[in-house]
């Protein structure tokens, strides 16, 4: 198995049973693919680590997927929004860090008070900041209209997951109708990249009913529509979610955890330069696991800046890490992960995709 991984690994271009073959690795293996994801990682992107302080401004949302805790359909949910003053004490906070970037976060909503506050918001940031914070929005499927006046107000990268890239089982995992159409999304993704924002997207990783060929595609996905930055990892079950009931086909989260860091792994082979994030939710399985991210080829890491009393009402799934620790106990504890995972902090930088300013030029 080691020379046919050896194989791949020396080809110039990867087809999807090559991704597949590389995620279907065992632990011998897989060791030798992330040891390529580090050579890659260190050869185009370099050894820094660039943070993205995390505002999640509400658990408020105007869809119902199926694996979601703060979907519409959860009536246990707990809901809030923060004031804007809120928003602009944890911005100050980031810039007066040198955080270089911000994630403004929420769920998907798009009424006229809504698009108008956040409008607003990204204004006052880079007013407040002088321009040096970047911004990075995380709010969903919109109009042509509202993304250009995001990106007019100073947001220059977006990301939005498409969760899973096969529309047959993206049917299974959100509701049948028009609030959750796969092409909508993806239309989205073309709305974004047509008005000059840097592309993010990213994925849920074993999933029911979800197989590695499924992964795979969702890799060349990413390939095919040149996304400048992803952000994906394991997916954790919330018992207050209609896919919960599909637990006992789960493999183990140490599985997912597993497989999760391959996908990290492997995407950094096949996209060279592009922003990989060290999410949250590879921490939720392992106490490790946004430092072994970093380490096969993550250069993205998110501390959390959302006031702490909010931080247990903005549960996407179970076990969800950090929920009680302020600004200044997330920052110290991220500092010492990333140097434990022998990276270095970019302060003061927005850590922009190095493939998104290749394409560009």
């Amino acid at each position: 198995m080691s020379q046919t991984v050896n194989r791949i690994l020396e080809k110039k271009r990867l087809n999807k049973s090559d991704l597949v073959s590389l995620l279907a690795t065992g632990e011998e293996e897989r060791k030798l693919v992330f040891q390529e994801a580090a050579s890659i990682k260190a050869q185009y992107v370099g050894n820094k680590v660039f943070y993205r302080g995390l505002i999640e401004f509400s658990n408020l949302c105007g869809k119902n997927c199926l694996y979601c805790g703060i979907r519409s359909g959860n009536k246990s949910a707990h809901r809030y929004e923060l004031s804007e003053d809120e928003v602009m004490q944890a911005a100050r906070y980031a810039w007066e860090n040198r955080f270089g970037s911000l994630v403004i976060q929420a769920g998907e909503r798009s009424g006229a008070n809504f698009v108008g506050r956040i409008e607003r918001l990204v204004g006052r940031i880079k007013d407040m900041s002088k321009g040096e914070l970047g911004i990075t929005l995380s709010l969903g499927e919109q109009s042509e209209q509202t993304y250009r006046r995001w990106f007019d107000a100073g947001a220059h990268r977006y990301l939005l997951r498409i969760e899973v890239s096969n529309p047959e089982l993206y049917h299974r995992y959100h509701p049948r109708n028009k609030t959750h159409d796969y092409q909508a999304r993806l239309n989205s993704l073309y709305l974004l990249r047509k008005l000059g924002y840097q592309v993010g997207s990213g994925v849920m990783i074993g999933l029911p009913f979800q197989t590695l060929e499924d992964l795979a595609e969702d890799l060349l996905f990413f390939k095919k529509h040149d996304i400048d930055m992803v952000g994906m990892g394991p997916y954790i079950e919330h018992e207050n979610t209609p896919m919960y009931r599909y637990r006992d086909k789960l493999i183990p989260k140490t599985e997912r955890f597993i497989l999760s860091l391959k996908m990290v792994a492997v995407l950094r082979i096949l996209m060279k330069d592009i922003n990989i994030a060290a999410t949250t939710a590879m921490q939720a399985i392992d106490p490790m696991g946004r430092e072994k991210s970093i380490k096969v080829g993550a250069n993205i890491i998110m501390p959390n800046l959302t006031p702490s009393l909010y931080r247990e009402d903005y549960l996407l799934y179970e076990d969800k890490p950090c929920t009680d620790e302020d600004a200044e106990e997330c920052k110290r504890c991220l500092e010492a992960r990333i140097h434990m995972a022998g990276g270095e902090i970019g302060y003061g930088e927005w850590g922009d995709s190095k493939h998104f300013k290749k394409r560009r030029k």
